[in-house]
């Protein structure tokens, strides 16, 4: 079995090929992200025939965000798929409603702090309040706790400050923004290996286009699995 501390991204064009991929890495993945962009093209049915037909970890990526009922209503409907993880915005109100629409499941409900994509010019456009972003995504991660986040996504580079809250005792911490070393960053402008993901506190990375568009996923994965297993990604939580 696959360390579940590796989450395969599955940011490609269509279920097909998601599929496709997910039989070709075989026992090297044992659970896989689905994201918006994927939702479109047969996601939420690729969700359930990795989960039911080939038993793997499903972590819905859908960072929701709307009023509370809404939330709630919609959250409602995707527990009753049974998979692992789900995410929403980390606004208090919308974890609290999250919390309410997967009462009684095992769904985590994980919450965005600030996207892994944006730094500080971002962030000043969009108009969100000065700080630095490390101090912004440690209020927004001690928030969401205490409105009942099951867990946290945050870069890598926050993980450390993220472990240390006590209320983040007990709760996961999921880094996207985690390349191998040497490999392309993409979107991505906060980013760590996994190594460094997993000894900052981590207890997931996400890495998805290092996997899939490398000349053979299968090893790609391998070795990030091999990197997660080094002494250099010891967690304080091991």
């Amino acid at each position: 079995m696959a360390d579940d501390k590796l989450i395969m991204a599955m940011d490609m064009p269509n279920a097909i090929e998601a599929l496709k991929m997910a039989e070709h890495l075989g026992d090297a993945v044992n659970f896989y992200k689905i994201g918006l962009g994927m939702l479109t093209g047969g996601g939420l049915a690729l969700a359930n025939e990795l989960k039911a037909e080939m038993g793997k970890r499903i972590f819905l990526d859908m960072k929701l965000f709307d009023i509370g009922a809404t939330v709630e209503h919609a959250v409602r409907g995707i527990a009753q798929f049974d998979l692992d993880f789900l995410t929403v915005h980390g606004d208090p109100y919308v974890v609290r409603a999250a919390k309410e629409g997967a009462a009684g499941k095992d769904m985590k409900i994980l919450a965005v702090t600030i996207l892994t994509s944006l730094d500080r010019a971002d962030l000043d456009d969009a108009l969100i309040k000065p700080g630095d972003i490390s101090d912004l995504v440690l209020d927004r991660a001690g928030k969401a706790f205490n409105a009942g986040a099951d867990g946290v996504i945050a870069s890598p580079q926050e993980a450390a400050i993220i472990r240390a809250l006590p209320e983040a005792t007990g709760k996961l911490i999921v880094t996207p923004g985690v390349r191998p070393t040497g490999a392309d960053l993409g979107d991505q402008k906060r980013v760590a290996t996994p190594a460094q993901a997993i000894a900052n506190g981590a207890d997931h990375v996400v890495v998805g286009r290092p996997i899939w568009t490398a000349p053979s996923p299968r090893d790609a994965a391998l070795a990030i699995l091999a990197e997660l297993a080094s002494p250099q990604a010891l967690s304080p939580n091991s």
